[in-house]
């Protein structure tokens, strides 16, 4: 099996047409369909079902597909690590992280990173923790800030714990206060305000509505689908309430109310998480190691 093979066989499969395939990589397409047979005799199985106007995977070629793309993913990562030259001068780094994180936690860590290391290109991905902790897996991301507890926990991913975040109850100026005016508001005091809420797989989204119903009551949406800042436009604009991280609501103040919960208040645990098979690249460990001292 060789290396080009796989890089053949995963631009067929992304595509789903031997000619755009051949383009994607560059390729004579008869070269590229005689390498892609040549796998497939190696291997004892047809990869493709093919179709006229129609290619499909077979079994074998979508238990190889995800395997394929973490040799590439793994071969791109060993090249660009080689690549790096001295001191850090040049490289670069993929992190994931969550959209709240992207706006509370992140900014000064990477204005201190890109000051230290100018020559280091940073390639943000945003995303919930499943998403981020797949991208991991498949080698598409180097490092990735999650919150815990992961949603499927996996074993060929390290966790560390990096902060515990306190949430708190942004509201708008000229609405009355939720809770009745108290400096501090209970979750149940929430029942029968209308929520601003994120989309769907976003983890505040799951951490808030699980919060409402231990309290007992089924949460009131007034808005819903979300990301961070077009939750923050929405309460901003009277429409209802939201549960959003401290450090966001702090960098986020104008134009809301920020009122913190009662103790024992809710809270979120964020980890940096990386593959336990493969060390991430010279970059990616000096920003990791700039996260833990933060």
């Amino acid at each position: 099996m060789q290396f080009q093979q796989l890089q053949y066989f995963v631009a067929v499969a992304e595509t789903r047409h031997f000619t755009r395939a051949a383009d994607l990589v560059h390729v004579a397409q008869p070269s590229l369909s005689q390498q892609i047979k040549a796998l497939e005799r190696e291997l004892g199985a047809d990869l493709f079902l093919r179709a006229r106007g129609n290619i499909t995977l077979t079994d074998a070629g979508e238990a190889l597909l995800p395997l394929a793309r973490r040799i590439l993913a793994d071969a791109d990562t060993a090249r660009h690590e080689v690549q790096e030259l001295a001191q850090l001068r040049r490289g670069r780094v993929r992190l994931g992280a969550t959209p709240s994180l992207c706006t509370g936690l992140l900014p000064d860590v990477l204005r201190a990173f890109h000051d230290r290391y100018p020559g280091i290109r940073l390639l943000i991905e945003e995303g919930g923790s499943h998403d981020l902790v797949r991208h991991l897996a498949r080698g598409a991301l180097d490092l990735a800030l999650v919150v815990l507890p992961l949603p499927t926990p996996s074993p060929a991913l390290t966790t560390v714990e990096l902060l515990r975040e306190d949430l708190v109850v942004v509201s708008s100026p000229e609405a009355p206060r939720p809770g009745g005016g108290r400096r501090t508001v209970r979750i149940a005091d929430l029942e029968g305000e209308r929520l601003v809420m994120f989309r769907h797989g976003y983890d505040l989204r799951e951490l808030t509505v699980a919060a409402c119903r231990s309290a007992g009551f089924e949460p009131d949406f007034a808005v819903e689908g979300g990301e961070m800042d077009a939750v923050l436009g929405f309460v901003r604009a009277g429409l209802g309430v939201a549960v959003v991280p401290r450090m966001v609501a702090a960098r986020s103040g104008h134009g809301l109310r920020v009122t913190p919960l009662a103790l024992p208040g809710l809270h979120r645990t964020i980890a940096l998480a990386h593959r336990s098979d493969v060390a991430p690249p010279r970059a990616a460990r000096e920003l990791q190691r700039m996260l833990l001292e933060r």
